[in-house]
């Protein structure tokens, strides 16, 4: 049993099978990689987790209770925060009131974006906020608009505004997609930073290899919607089942 639990998942789009019986479990303080080839059926796992799908078969349980059927908010009042593959950010806001709204909302719930003036004086919000983007390293990028930074940047924000609301389990869904290997490798180490630092499991999607083998302790490779094989990173490299799921061959 792990923090996450996967079991016999299966989910049909018409004729197409794109999970069939998923069994997984994700352990607690671990970096759990999910891989595979396009169509592997990740992207699909990934939104069975935070309730944007739910599946034809099976059961998805964090820390002992279903996530299936759960609102966004729910999931994420559980203990569960997602980063996107594009971040999710306010670009017309500036990065410290970026950093205020996810505070906020895991607070007091839902939150009108015209009313940020209304929670930005308050204390305790702009405390932690501040603290965070120290931890996250941008504290002097606060008043700067989240439209101007650099994809790596917005993707250290967003990862920060995840941390924010404290979530037991980050899930990742292709973090350095589209980023310069510069940004690629800070983005690696920020990850490494918050593995050795915090008490949180991370979850991750993720076709860069550097980036899959840098960070997992982990590996789960998937290939036409199940689980070929799991294990760790050194027995995942070179794997004849991982080459033939990729390569269409085995060598």
């Amino acid at each position: 049993m792990g923090i996450l639990d996967i079991k016999d998942v299966g989910k049909r789009f018409g004729g197409l099978q794109a999970l069939s019986n998923v069994n997984l479990s994700v352990h607690e303080n671990t970096v759990h990689a999910i891989i595979g080839p396009n169509g592997a059926g990740k992207s699909t796992l990934l939104n069975c987790l935070i309730g944007k799908l739910i599946p034809d078969t099976g059961s998805v349980m964090f820390a002992g209770e279903s996530v299936l059927g759960r609102s966004a908010h729910e999931i994420n009042q559980m203990g569960i925060s997602r980063v996107f593959q594009t971040p999710e950010i306010f670009g017309d806001l500036t990065v410290m009131e970026n950093m205020m709204i996810p505070i906020f909302a895991k607070r007091d719930g839902a939150f009108e974006l015209a009313a940020i003036k209304s929670f930005m004086s308050q204390k305790d919000i702009v405390e932690k906020a501040e603290e965070m983007l120290v931890d996250m390293n941008m504290a002097d990028k606060r008043h700067m608009h989240a439209a101007a930074m650099s994809r790596g940047d917005k993707r250290r924000l967003e990862i920060g505004m995840c941390l924010s609301q404290e979530p037991r389990l980050l899930l990742l869904d292709e973090p350095t997609a589209g980023m310069a290997r510069a940004d690629t490798n800070n983005t690696i180490d920020l990850l490494k930073q918050i593995k050795a630092e915090r008490d949180i499991t991370i979850a991750i999607i993720e076709h860069d290899m550097h980036v899959v083998f840098s960070l997992a302790d982990r590996i789960t490779v998937l290939a036409q919607g199940t689980p070929l094989v799991e294990d760790t990173p050194e027995k995942i490299k070179g794997h004849p089942k991982v080459k033939e799921a990729y390569l269409g061959e085995a060598h």
